[in-house]
Formats: structure tokens, C-alpha cells, sequence
């Protein structure tokens, strides 16, 4: 049997009961600290959705996405360095799917350090009503057991398949220890809030003593969403409070909103503080919060669970996990959505910042944090053309949208060109010169959320080869791409230009090839280009023919498309490297990454190969001891991507 609860305290009678003080399912979402798709409160109910699944059938699904989570609970078996490495895991599905006739925004989540944190508040006065600029964090500190978050999830849907549905917010958070009370914070920030772990700071918070304020006009009505934050209090083993908290100036608590009502409550930095956080409550009554926390042996999600002592266990002890849930529509969060801006379909935050504090008091020292992290960021839509530039004459062209998502709408616009058939989808096909402009639509009933182009044109000088160019072709070989042509020469040929560009427009030459002197035989020439380095989503290659009088001349063009595995960003720790080092990798899909090591003189060393999975990943290498001393080169392929990365070892 889960804990009972009493959730949120008001100042507003007539509210008080309007609280789920057991578990519950909202929004067909289980709000019972049991972690499984088609179970609720400890017993199997085939239907409601939940955070993770374990195989039990039933028409329940899962929210976040678990991709590679078997590879990481094996190795967290054998690689006892890899469990202190925090990574993050976002939905399984395309946001603004509907699943079980819900309409799904996004889910997250995020395993933080633990133990020894690298992310937590130093020790003093830092306070929720402070400015983060003033805010002191620690880059290594031991945090106090029943501070130390462990997991952090979080997930918001519909009630329905509509955007007018009932909006909900589930949250979720393990910490290590359960004795004593427990205080946590899930703020929601408007501005692109981040923390820098090299210099422990914050950047990008708002304009108003650190925050974004609420603005009203003098009738009440919100003229600016500002950030907001969903205090939670567990006294002893239960939870026993839920406060939605807005930051806002002082003098607007004399004004009566039209959404929501004040509830009394106002911290700032100070007691003489212009700026703050005040306690709102919903205008009438009706359940708008829920939350409970775990029974004993609940089981710990798809990724298991890192203790403090760097243990891997697959079950909660009591009260280890705890969850809640939020009306955003009842308290009247939601309909500001549609009234301010008018996009339903949007959330009216960007960062999402979770921490822990002291004591139950919303003024008490703040304690383990998450770095912020972005949430309801779905990909905006970026455009290319097979051919953007032709050569000599206009041709026929594909564009198309590079970063699809299936449950977006696409629709397309020229300037100047000629759309051949459907002017919707994600890929259109164009026959004239002009500007082709793609805008997107989460849903068919959202206003316009990106909108990209590109531009197709003609250089009406390029001609074609001083040769018959019978076949130009590229393919992509493990980093490398290998350019192969064919030419049958009439005219004396100097040599070749291979030239290379990233957006199909700008080209630079790459490597010069000897033409030689033979003529009026086919011949076959082949060279290779290293993409070490390119950061791009798709590569163009032409051949320049140079004659004997040095005119220049072009064949068409060929493009690559490069896969988007692992981002450009590899973090090799330590270096210099003495016996074993870490290798951080940020996947965006699973897959094989290897690892080949040089030395300076271009000896191969040592080659690792190992699976990823989405999101951030540590591989372990070890065996450096008999090295020289000296530089040495690591060659990093993943799928169609390579890079190239540079260690010094010290014996």
C-alpha cells in the first residue's frame, strides 16, 4: 500500500480539499511511485501509462525512451568508474504524439552524480529567492544523504488527443536517504538559464533580480509569463505539501489576477525585496495536485539505480522514489498559452532546473542541484537541396527536410521558383531558380514553429568537362569519402581540381590530380577526402577540369549525407593520461563507436571498439603504462562520422 498524502498548503478554504491524497491515475498516468506501465499501486492494471515498462503486457506504454539501457546495466556490472558518469534519456516518442489518446508533449530524464557531486550549492546561505548570479556552488563536495538527488524525471500530456485538453506536469525524484525531511524544487525558467561546471557559474537568468517576472495589467490579466516553481515538502516519510510558486514584483500582490489566485506567500532575496517568488493557488476548486512516494522494494526503472556507495541496485528501499503531478490547467497556467502569443500548442518555459534544500522552509540554504536542461524542444526544421546549384543550366532538384519529425506538419512557399506537385512534406521537388521556404507546424492546428530555406541558383559559366565525364560518383567508406570518376578526353587536359563544400554553394579545393596526356581513351581516376573534422550534415564534391590554357570548367555536383551520431565535442579525462583515461561521448543515436590511437609517427597503438546508446557516454581505456612519453593521436568513428582528438602520456 502507497503513503497516504496531504498535498499543498493554501490559505484559500475553500481549496484545501481539493487535493488526491492517495494514488491515483491522471491523464491515463500513474501517480502511484510505481515506476511500471500497466501497474498502479503495486497491482496490475493493464492500461495506464507510466515511466518505464518490464515487460508486463497490457495496452500501457512507456514515456522515456530506453534505448541501449540493457548495454549500460551490464556494464555497470564490470566498469564501476562508468556508474559515476551522469547522462540523460529524453521520450520515446516524437513530441505531440498521441498515444492511448493522449497527447504527449515530452519526458525526461537524467541521472545526476551522486556521492562525491560535482553540481551542488557550497556550503552557506544560497536561497531559492536569490539571483543565480549570487548563487555559490561547489565543483566536488560530499552532499548530505537526504539531499543528494540520485534520478530526476519529468513529463507533461494532455488529458486528451487536443490541445484543449487538460494540461498535467508529472514529476519524479530519488535521493539517497529517506531519513529526516526532504525538500525539493522543480523551477521552470523562460530564459536559456545554464551553468558553467569550469567556472562554477550561472549564466543566462533573467532580467529582474535574476529571474523573469510576472506582469499584469491593472485588471488582472497576465501580460508576461515569468518563471515558476513547484516546491515540494516531505516531513519525516510523507509528503505533505505541493506549492506552485511565480516571480513576480511585490506590488503586483495587491492586484487580483483573473487566472489564478495569491495564497499569501511572498520570498525575495530579503525581507525588503522588490522582486520574488508568491504562492499562487486555481480560482475554484477541483483536483489540481497529486503525489505520493515508494513502497519498499519498488522497482528502480530500465537503468537501475546508482547509490551513493556507487552500488547498483534494481529496487527503491521506502520512500526512496517520490512523485507528483500538476494540473497546469486548473491553476491557470495553461490557458496564458493560448492567450499570450496564441500558441496552445507551446509550454511557457524553456529550462527546466530541479534541486533540493535544507528544511521545509522555501528560504532554507539550497543543497544538490541538476544542471538546467532544456525540455519541450522539438527539432526546428533545417532544409537543403540535392542540387543547389546547378551548373550551366537549370535542372531538376529535390529539397527536402533534413531533420523530419512524423507527427510535424511541412509546408512549402517560393520566391521566384516553381514548385513541381505537392507543396506539403517533407520533401518537394523544384525545376526553376528561386528562394523555397519551408515552415512547420507541430500540428495541423499549431501556429508556425520554424520555418527554413534555401536558395537554388545557376552559374551560367560552368560548363561541362573538356572530357566526356561518363560517371562522378561518391561514397562514404568509415570517415572516408572515396570519389571515383570516369573521363574520355578530346582535348588536352592539365590536371583535376576536387573541390568540397558544406552548404553546396561555397566551394574550396581539396586535392589536385595529374590529368595526364592521354586522349581519346577512357580513363579512370580515384582519390579519397578525410572528413576528420567536418562538422556538416551533408558534404558536396566537383571536379574541375584545367586545360592548357588554364580555363576552368566543372562537372556536376554529388552530395553525401553524414550521419549525426556523436557530437563534435569528445571530452577525453584526464589528459595527460598516466595508466587510464575516460572517453565522453554525446550520442544522438545508438550505435558502434571506435577508437583507433596513434602515436606521432603514426604507429597504431591500441583500437577499442564499443556500443553506445543515445545520450551522454563514458567508455573506460586503459593500458597506457608502457607508453612513451609523448603525443599521440585518437581517431574516434562513429557510424559516418569521424573525429580526431589529441592526448599526451606521461609515465
Amino acid at each position: 500500500m502507497k503513503r497516504i498524502i496531504l498535498i499543498l498548503y493554501v490559505l484559500i478554504p475553500a481549496i484545501i480539499n481539493a487535493q488526491i491524497t492517495t494514488p491515483t491515475v491522471k491523464a491515463n498516468f500513474g501517480v502511484d511511485a510505481d515506476l511500471r506501465a500497466n501497474y498502479f499501486n503495486g497491482a496490475i492494471q493493464a492500461g495506464n501509462d507510466d515511466w518505464f515498462n518490464n515487460g508486463t503486457g497490457g495496452t500501457g506504454a512507456f514515456m522515456i525512451d530506453t534505448t541501449g539501457a540493457a548495454v549500460r546495466v551490464a556494464r555497470y556490472a564490470i566498469d564501476a568508474p562508468y556508474r559515476l558518469v551522469p547522462f540523460s534519456a529524453g521520450m520515446k516518442y516524437p513530441q505531440f504524439s498521441v498515444i492511448n489518446n493522449r497527447l504527449l508533449y515530452d519526458a525526461f530524464f537524467y541521472r545526476d552524480y551522486h556521492g562525491f557531486d560535482s553540481t551542488n550549492y557550497a556550503s552557506g546561505s544560497s536561497k531559492n529567492g536569490m539571483s543565480p548570479q549570487n548563487w555559490s556552488t561547489s565543483s566536488v563536495q560530499n552532499i548530505v544523504d537526504k539531499n543528494d538527488i540520485l534520478d530526476m524525471m519529468m513529463h507533461i500530456r494532455r488529458t486528451g488527443p487536443n490541445t484543449t485538453d487538460s494540461l498535467w506536469m508529472f514529476g519524479g525524484l530519488s535521493i539517497e536517504n529517506t531519513n529526516g525531511d526532504r525538500y525539493f524544487d522543480f523551477e521552470l525558467y523562460q530564459t536559456d538559464f545554464s551553468y558553467n561546471r569550469s567556472t562554477l557559474t550561472f549564466s543566462g537568468y533573467g532580467p529582474d533580480a535574476g529571474h523573469t517576472t510576472w506582469k499584469f495589467d491593472a485588471a488582472g490579466n497576465v501580460t508576461q509569463i515569468g518563471d515558476i516553481i513547484f516546491t515540494a515538502e516531505y516531513g519525516s516519510s510523507t509528503l505533505t505539501a505541493i506549492e506552485a510558486r511565480i516571480w513576480t514584483d511585490k506590488a503586483n500582490l495587491l492586484i487580483t489576477p483573473v487566472n489564478f489566485s495569491w495564497t499569501g506567500l511572498f520570498d525575495g532575496a530579503s525581507a525588503g525585496a522588490q522582486y520574488g517568488y508568491a504562492s499562487i493557488g486555481p480560482k475554484n476548486g477541483g483536483t489540481f495536485y497529486t503525489g505520493t512516494e515508494c513502497a519498499n522494494n519498488t522497482w528502480a526503472g530500465s537503468f537501475s539505480l546508482i547509490r551513493e556507495n556507487n552500488s547498483v541496485v534494481t529496487n527503491y528501499t521506502t520512500s526512496q522514489f517520490m512523485e507528483f503531478s500538476v494540473n497546469l490547467t486548473k491553476i491557470g497556467l495553461d490557458p496564458l498559452m493560448a492567450t499570450l502569443g496564441g500558441n496552445i500548442c507551446g509550454l511557457p518555459f524553456k529550462k527546466v532546473f530541479v534541486k533540493t534544500r535544507s528544511s521545509t522552509s522555501f528560504t532554507s540554504e539550497l543543497k544538490d542541484f541538476v544542471s538546467p536542461f532544456y525540455f519541450f524542444q522539438a527539432p526546428k526544421a533545417k532544409v537543403q537541396a540535392t542540387v543547389p546549384k546547378f551548373c550551366g543550366s537549370i535542372g531538376v532538384t529535390d529539397i527536402f527536410v533534413t531533420n523530419p519529425i512524423s507527427t510535424s506538419t511541412y509546408n512549402w512557399t517560393t520566391n521566384g521558383g516553381n514548385i513541381v506537385g505537392s507543396t506539403s512534406g517533407t520533401t518537394i521537388t523544384a525545376d526553376t531558380t528561386g528562394t523555397y521556404v519551408v515552415t512547420q507546424q507541430l500540428m495541423a492546428v499549431c501556429p508556425a514553429y520554424a520555418i527554413d530555406s534555401v536558395i537554388v541558383t545557376v552559374d551560367p559559366v560552368c560548363t561541362t568537362l573538356p572530357c566526356d565525364l561518363l560517371g562522378f560518383n561518391a561514397s562514404l567508406q568509415k570517415g572516408m569519402v572515396k570519389l571515383d570518376w570516369e573521363t574520355l578526353c578530346r582535348q588536352p587536359v592539365n590536371y583535376f581540381e576536387l573541390q568540397r563544400s558544406t552548404d553546396g554553394i561555397n566551394f574550396n579545393t581539396i586535392n589536385y590530380i595529374d590529368a595526364g596526356d592521354i586522349l581519346n581513351q577512357k580513363i579512370n581516376y580515384s582519390d579519397f577526402d578525410n572528413l576528420a573534422g567536418v562538422n556538416a550534415s551533408a558534404v558536396y564534391y566537383r571536379v574541375k577540369a584545367v586545360g592548357n590554357k588554364a580555363e576552368g570548367k566543372y562537372s556536376q555536383v554529388v552530395k553525401i549525407s553524414l550521419g549525426n551520431m556523436i557530437s563534435t565535442k569528445i571530452i577525453l579525462i584526464p589528459n595527460p593520461v598516466v595508466s587510464s583515461m575516460l572517453v565522453n561521448i554525446d550520442a544522438t543515436t545508438a550505435g558502434t563507436v571506435e577508437l583507433k590511437f596513434y602515436s606521432g609517427e603514426g604507429k597504431l597503438m591500441k583500437v577499442v571498439s564499443s556500443a553506445v546508446q543515445k545520450g551522454l557516454n563514458t567508455l573506460t581505456v586503459s593500458g597506457f603504462q608502457g607508453w612513451e612519453r609523448g603525443l599521440y593521436y585518437v581517431i574516434i568513428s562513429a557510424g559516418d562520422k569521424t573525429y580526431t582528438e589529441k592526448i599526451m602520456v606521461n609515465k
